[in-house]
């Protein structure tokens, strides 16, 4: 029951109703009996400063930020984490004592869903990740951070290609293209490619208009990582499977990202099962196509 010991985290962003983030804290506060509530915050572009501002005002623990506020964010908390710093990036704010600190859990997330769901250590791994955007740089940084082998940035603009590479280390990161997909472990898709495409499950030929690059070229033995999850089954994930690569979306990342916020405003460890099982019921309840729970997430 919501009282006025009721402590509030919620998440901003422009859109944000769609968010599965409510979904997933709220089922975690209810798992672990925690008096703490969940709430999507609807925030307008150039407004990320002022939900800072509203933390204090209101007194908030816990904040995940979405696009378009990441870098207005952290431009605006107290302090930055190391991994945020380096990304110019924040997508969640905890407090220590009256202090705002501001973090990037996306990497983290989608290494801890590479290695918990996955069985796959990113060490001395080759991956391509495909795009520079906000997400690929958290990837690239989180990958080299790991031990990975080599990191691969495939992108439209060379100097945000540059950027991502960068943050995956000297002699880890470069700069290539995505013709190099045969060459690596690990594809990652981290560009908007695909997303809210459904493509009929007998569908074989995907077209180049949906897949951020030409599926031909994966091979048996290594992992397509989509970080879309809407469609659960991507064109891209669709072309890997039927030429016996395994593909998995991005819902592991989502709840890996979300535990790890979970963590940083609770203290307490997150039940990752119950958040896992609560996104997935989301999903299947959103419409999305029925291949069953387990498919939605691999």
């Amino acid at each position: 029951m919501i009282s006025g010991r009721t402590r509030v985290a919620g998440v901003i962003g422009d859109p944000v109703r769609h968010s599965l983030s409510p979904v997933i804290h709220n089922a975690a506060f209810g798992a672990l009996e925690l008096d703490w509530v969940y709430v999507p915050l609807p925030v307008e572009a150039g407004r990320g400063a002022d939900a800072v501002a509203a933390m204090r005002t209101f007194g908030i623990d816990g904040l995940n930020v979405t696009m378009p506020h990441k870098s207005e964010v952290a431009q605006a908390v107290d302090r930055l984490s190391p991994t945020a710093e380096a990304l110019g990036s924040v997508n969640t704010v905890h407090r220590l004592g009256d202090v705002l600190v501001g973090d990037s859990t996306d990497g983290e997330g989608f290494v801890c869903s590479l290695r918990l769901d996955e069985g796959l250590d990113p060490a001395g791994r080759r991956f391509l990740v495909v795009g520079a955007g906000g997400a690929a740089r958290a990837v690239a940084k989180a990958l080299g951070d790991a031990g990975a082998a080599s990191v691969v940035v495939a992108a439209r603009r060379p100097e945000t290609a540059e950027r991502a590479a960068a943050l995956a280390g000297s002699g880890v990161g470069r700069v290539g293209t995505v013709d190099e997909v045969s060459d690596v472990d690990v594809v990652v898709n981290a560009t908007p490619v695909g997303m809210g495409v459904v493509v009929p499950f007998d569908e074989r030929t995907p077209t180049p208009a949906v897949v951020p690059f030409d599926p031909s070229r994966l091979a048996p033995g290594q992992l397509v990582v989509d970080l879309i999850y809407d469609p659960a089954v991507t064109p891209l994930v669709a072309a890997a499977r039927e030429r016996g690569v395994a593909a998995v979306n991005g819902v592991g990342m989502l709840i890996h990202q979300a535990a790890i916020a979970f963590r940083l405003w609770t203290g307490e460890e997150p039940p990752l099962e119950v958040m896992s099982a609560a996104a997935l019921a989301a999903l299947a309840h959103a419409g999305h196509p029925p291949t069953g729970l387990d498919d939605l997430r691999r």
